[in-house]
């Protein structure tokens, strides 16, 4: 079994971590850290201190109506995707131990489009 990073736990809901296959399991949000325990094999997990965490990315539609995925950036080991049952509720609870201006929102259909016209304009 493995050991939790936090001492205090603050909220706990059902995930998918997108790493590689999909793995289902459980959110921990804690005092030290940001968790994710796969349901079926205790041998998957993901620790991340609040230390090391870059920048929340949140992936937002319908002018917040939904959130379907966010990911957590960390300095030195890449990025994380998740999603969750409550997922306002996940990136609320994340709001008390990361910096509001390290929560961004990830760039809709349209923004990727336009920015692939602009650098294709600015390589000739």
């Amino acid at each position: 079994m493995v050991q939790s990073l936090n001492t205090k736990v603050d909220f706990i809901t059902d995930a998918t971590a997108f790493t590689g296959l999909t793995d289902y399991g459980k959110i921990m949000i804690g005092d030290k850290g940001f968790e994710f325990y796969n349901s079926r094999d205790s041998r998957k997990f993901v620790q991340i201190p609040w230390e090391e965490v870059d920048y929340v990315i949140a992936s937002v539609m319908f002018k917040g109506k939904w959130i379907p995925r966010y990911a957590i950036q960390t300095k030195k080991n890449g990025t994380f995707t998740f999603s969750s049952k409550q997922p306002k509720k996940v990136l609320r609870e994340m709001q008390e131990y990361v910096a509001p201006d390290h929560m961004v929102q990830s760039l809709g259909f349209f923004d990727v489009i336009k920015r692939a016209f602009k650098t294709l304009g600015k390589k000739k």
